[in-house]
């Protein structure tokens, strides 16, 4: 019964189920965990990093050519789960946004502005039968020349976005979610910040306890924007290694 009330409703776009949902947009979710990928995000008072994993597809590819980590503008970038030919679409338009605001403006678009322009014209292609909704969900990270402050932000398929203390995307995204949740709260019990160092060994401990494995520095992206430097920055293979011992340490 249920699947003959469904029928036909997930055909176009532009068509509600009766039961209000838009199954197009629901199969865009979806196509985030196509790949398998996780990424995650964690915000601190003086930085905010993401992490990936990097998978080469093939073994003749050029592993130095393959990243799902980009930069937007000096101050923001932002790392893409799900459909990687749909990420970069993204990305482009972002810079492109990013650029005509500069240009405009005579200053950086900031990171929260950003976001949500890429969500308002995620938005759109839920409501046009000519564009199908991007199967990638994209988390930046920036810098606030206003605030003097990190920020990180996630966009969907659908278009809504917000800002985070913490997130990840991709399929184990509930468990990502639920770990950074326990861990944040006990920070929070202790009344004490992370510091910079902290917020990378909690991202890449996260991606780590979900996915159940030991990564080596060439398993995992990392980028981060720090009080430091306050420029979008993706750390090399050595760092990350320095990083990935330190925590093998503890």
């Amino acid at each position: 019964m249920a699947s003959s009330r469904t029928t036909g409703f997930d055909r176009l776009i532009t068509i509600f189920s009766p039961e209000g949902r838009l199954y197009q947009v629901e199969y865009a979710f979806k196509a985030i965990n196509q790949g398998g990928m996780t990424s995650v995000g964690v915000r601190s008072k003086d930085c905010a990093v993401v992490v990936t994993q990097r998978k080469v597809p093939d073994k003749l590819v050029d592993s130095s050519s393959v990243t799902r980590m980009f930069k937007l503008a000096e101050r923001t970038g932002c790392v893409q789960t799900g459909l990687i030919a749909d990420g970069r679409a993204q990305v482009r338009r972002a810079r492109h946004e990013a650029s005509q605001f500069k240009y405009k403006h005579g200053y950086e678009m900031p990171c929260d502005m950003l976001c949500q322009r890429v969500a308002s014209i995620s938005q759109v292609y839920t409501q046009m039968a000519s564009m199908r909704p991007l199967g990638c969900a994209m988390i930046l990270v920036g810098w606030d020349e206003e605030y003097d402050c990190p920020q990180l932000y996630k966009a969907d398929p659908s278009g809504f976005f917000c800002g985070f203390r913490a997130c990840s995307a991709g399929v184990k995204m509930t468990e990502a979610n639920n770990y950074l949740e326990k861990k944040l709260r006990k920070k929070a019990e202790q009344k004490t910040e992370l510091s910079t160092t902290e917020t990378i060994h909690l991202a890449i401990g996260t991606l780590s306890h979900v996915l159940a494995a030991d990564f080596k520095a060439t398993d995992i992206e990392v980028a981060l924007v720090s009080r430091d430097t306050a420029r979008f920055t993706v750390l090399d293979e050595m760092q990350i290694d320095q990083h990935l011992q330190a925590i093998a340490e503890k």
